[in-house]
């Protein structure tokens, strides 16, 4: 420990630094700990050697390129860069930088941070990095901690965002970009780094927008990071977290599919992480091979009710019964209901009541539904018409993680099976068992990729940062390719970006990324499914898959869009 910890008891001395915090010590730590401090994560070799930052062509948006542009008139269009060999236009002068966690955990975050904070140690000695607590509030009121060497290496390869914490506050009103001016201005920053998902990345375009609207040096860098796997484009190709989540996840479904099998008697309805897009549920599917799995982009391409998506489920248990097999295992996307259009229709309508007026207990706010959206209301169970009256998140969308989706499904199959039984159909005893695999995903310790992935990401948001630039979101590509082939650069944000309805209001948001269902990893789910539903093809990866000589280092997903080949 050094002297100036261990002065403090391992407290650092903070900024605005508002009565300093507990950081943890290396000693704090069990063997295994210890041991993922000591993996140094290789760079990619464009960043161990000469390089130059070079520009793209100019950019567009992904949607509503003329309201972008003029939302975003000193950024639009800018062009995305990227690294290449040649000689250094970076001179190694020191400067000043500011980084914030924004929004829900993901593993490896920390990775990124000791990126920026080796960068500024090896090619700006003299720099200063300072991390606000506490998420985008701590920019605002101005909390921060200066980071050391020592400060941040108990940290490193570690899950979590404790270091400095998160929140899920934004930026945006006239106040709150004038308080974000003020912190920056007063601790000279030269670069802010807002790590976070699609909404704290379209939060950084506004500041950099603002930023230089105003004239002022600080320049804003985003970084990729959410394990729903919906903030990735061409040059983003992954979110980080997503392929530690996914194995998390899979190692626990793998867990609850031998209990299936031991048992013989239980369907396992898991509901999984994945709000607006179904990627973390494709992708365990494609690790563990259940026997079913929901994918909400297909539910709406096919527009499917909830009546059919019940039916399906029912049908495969019937033939299973058939099969000897009263047992199985059904995963699904937290935002499935929000894919059934007849639901998001429902959410979309009460998401406007609920901007501009209050629920009344004597219902007659129900009066402004259109007749489908208030008949299906009233067709939903008590406890999920009361979840979808949940206040809502500070993006304006409703709590689907708050929604028991898995519990709702499994009434309604019960509901029809029993249905069935009368009629003769089903001679089976169903019973079913609900489970939310959530947090558990999102602390975890990042697995050697995301540990690798986030430091290359945080060591190129360093480079961007130094070379002057703003708007952008660190990229690192050709992921499939070992370590030292990785591209690295930074893409325009405003190129992200489409507008979307929000508390009443048309707002911009980067565009998210959905499952394609003409994408490999869809098609290969699709070619086994049937399989998959009939015949127990369980797979279970087991624990810590970073580690030892069977590591599982196969992200399916990834390696099927960039085309790598693999046997499955």
């Amino acid at each position: 420990m050094s002297p100036a910890i261990a002065a403090t008891n391992g407290l650092p001395v903070s900024g605005n630094e508002e009565g300093p915090s507990r950081f943890l010590l290396p000693s704090d730590y069990g063997d295994f700990q210890t041991n993922r401090l000591n993996h140094t994560p290789p760079l990619p070799s464009i960043l161990k050697n000469p390089f130059q930052v070079v520009d793209g062509p100019p950019t567009t948006a992904a949607g509503n390129p003329d309201e972008i542009a003029n939302l975003f008139p000193n950024l639009y269009g800018q062009p995305s860069v990227s690294l290449v060999p040649g000689q250094p236009e970076v001179k190694g002068q020191s400067f000043k930088v500011g980084v914030v966690f924004s929004g829900g955990q993901a593993p490896g975050g920390h990775n990124v941070i000791t990126g920026i904070f080796d960068y500024l140690q090896e090619r700006a000695r003299g720099s200063t990095l300072y991390g606000f607590k506490g998420g985008p509030a701590g920019i605002m009121s101005c909390k921060y901690v200066k980071l050391t060497a020592d400060l941040i290496y108990p940290y490193r390869n570690q899950g979590g965002f404790h270091m400095i914490c998160s929140s899920r506050d934004k930026i945006e009103t006239p106040e709150q970009l004038k308080q974000a001016e003020e912190t920056v201005k007063k601790l000279d920053l030269d670069g802010l780094v807002i790590i976070g998902g699609d909404d704290s990345n379209t939060n950084a375009c506004l500041l950099a927008e603002y930023f230089r609207s105003k004239n002022m040096k600080t320049q804003v860098i985003g970084c990729p990071k959410t394990i729903d796997g919906d903030l990735k484009c061409k040059d983003v190709p992954i979110s980080f977290g997503f392929d530690t989540a996914c194995k998390i996840y899979s190692e626990m479904i793998g867990n609850v599919m031998v209990d299936a099998r031991s048992t013989g008697k239980y369907y396992h309805f898991i509901r999984l992480m994945g709000r607006a897009a179904s990627h973390i549920t494709l992708e365990c599917a494609l690790q563990t091979h259940p026997n079913i799995a929901i994918i909400g982009e297909e539910v709406a391409a096919k527009k499917l009710t909830m009546k059919n998506v019940t039916n399906y489920i029912a049908d495969i248990i019937c033939k299973r019964m058939e099969l000897g097999f009263n047992y199985g295992v059904i995963i699904l996307p937290e935002g499935l209901i929000d894919f059934i259009p007849e639901v998001k229709q429902l959410i979309a309508e009460l998401n406007e009541i609920l901007a501009h007026d209050v629920v009344d207990e004597a219902g007659m706010w129900k009066r402004k539904l259109r007749s489908h959206s208030h008949d299906l209301f009233e067709f939903l169970p008590q406890s999920i018409q009361e979840q979808l009256l949940l206040e809502r998140d500070p993006h304006g969308n409703v709590q689907v993680a708050k929604i028991e989706t898995e519990k709702m499904l499994i009434q309604m199959v019960e509901a029809e099976l029993d249905q069935r039984k009368q009629k003769g159909a089903y001679e089976g005893q169903f019973q079913g068992k609900p489970h939310f695999f959530g947090y558990e995903g999102r602390c975890g310790f990042p697995t050697n990729f995301d540990a690798n992935y986030c430091n290359a990401l945080g060591y190129a948001t360093g480079i961007l940062l130094h070379s002057g630039k703003t708007g952008l979101i660190s990229s690192v590509g050709n992921l499939t390719a070992p370590v030292d082939e990785w591209t690295v650069g930074g893409t325009a944000l405003t190129s992200l970006m489409d507008v979307e309805r929000r508390h009443g209001k048309f707002k911009p948001v980067i565009k998210k990324a959905l499952v394609d269902l003409e994408g490999a990893p869809m098609l290969k789910f699709a070619s086994l499914r049937d399989d998959w539903a009939l015949k127990n093809r369980y797979l279970s990866s087991g624990p810590i898959q970073f580690v030892g000589p069977y590591a599982n280092d196969i992200n399916y997903t990834l390696m099927l869009e960039l085309g790598a080949q693999f046997h499955f």
